[in-house]
């Protein structure tokens, strides 16, 4: 239960492109919130592909047929405004994002917003709610090219990409509010275990502009196939060895659980840090 008095820290999971493993993240970071004993909401912004509330409902069915109690987020999904008005609807959507906000903090710790790969405004404004940003990156300079534009055949910086000058736009709102700012961390994610020159070249980017632009950077959940077995079945890596889920644990299970726990290292979020021997 959320302690009396404190609002729910809110973690957006974000990205403009798709595939970079969003919903992975977030039910990954979901679950291993719960596990660690916090109240933990769940917000799906994409009414159109729903990952996040599939797998939610995956998770729910898996307990139901097998008669196992898991932990479970509680969970909303946003649907889009009806309005013909563009204005309208978008005012529309906001008010129903605030409104399941509201309701998650009375119980929950820490909401987690998963937001479309697209850019929509409700995906902005959910981003001018977040505490922690998390972004997933995957080791792609087609991937990068959202946060920085490139030169050519070099790595000299030619302009923002369109995901960094919606959050450029984002800081200057919220300094210009007096509201403090977001902790930004950019996860490399769905990484091959393979050594290649271009995954040297993106990491030698990223540490430099790390400082330059305001993110930290965190590894993520590596390229393996048990991430998509484990949605259909709406477990995590996390549940495997636990009471009920009997599947056996196999060394490809334990360094994606190692995985998790360094990106809830990563992460920095509040109270959790004493508690994260028990995943």
């Amino acid at each position: 239960m959320r302690e009396p008095g404190r609002s729910a820290h809110i973690i957006v999971v974000g990205n403009e492109k798709g595939g970079s493993g969003k919903t992975t993240v977030a039910m990954h970071v979901a679950v291993a919130l719960l596990r660690l004993g916090f109240g933990v909401g769940g917000i799906d912004l994409d009414p159109r592909q729903q990952s996040l509330t599939r797998y939610v409902e995956n998770r729910r069915q898996w307990c139901e047929t097998n008669g196992v109690t898991l932990p479970m987020p509680d969970h909303r999904l946003i649907g889009r405004s009806q309005a013909d008005s563009v204005a309208v609807a978008t005012l529309e959507d906001a008010d129903a994002l605030t409104a399941a906000v509201a309701e998650l903090e009375a119980d929950c710790d820490f909401i987690i917003i998963d937001c479309p790969g697209s850019d929509v405004p409700l995906s902005r404004f959910a981003h001018g709610l977040a505490d922690t940003l998390v972004t997933p990156l995957n080791d792609s300079f087609v991937d990068l090219d959202l946060l920085l534009q490139f030169r050519a055949s070099s790595l000299d910086v030619e302009g923002l990409g369109v995901y960094l000058q919606m959050l450029w736009d984002l800081r200057q709102e919220r300094r210009a509010r007096q509201q403090p700012g977001f902790d930004w961390i950019i996860v490399r994610n769905r990484l091959s275990a393979l050594d290649d020159r271009n995954k040297r070249d993106l990491m030698q980017v990223l540490q430099k502009l790390a400082p330059l632009i305001g993110f930290r950077l965190a590894g993520g959940i590596g390229e393996r196939i048990i991430f998509r077995q484990l949605f259909l079945q709406g477990l995590t890596v996390l549940d495997i060895g636990t009471p009920g889920v009997d599947i056996a644990a196999t060394k490809s299970h334990d360094a994606a659980r190692e995985e998790v726990r360094s990106l809830l290292r990563a992460l920095w979020l509040p109270k959790i840090d004493r508690k994260l021997d028990r995943l």
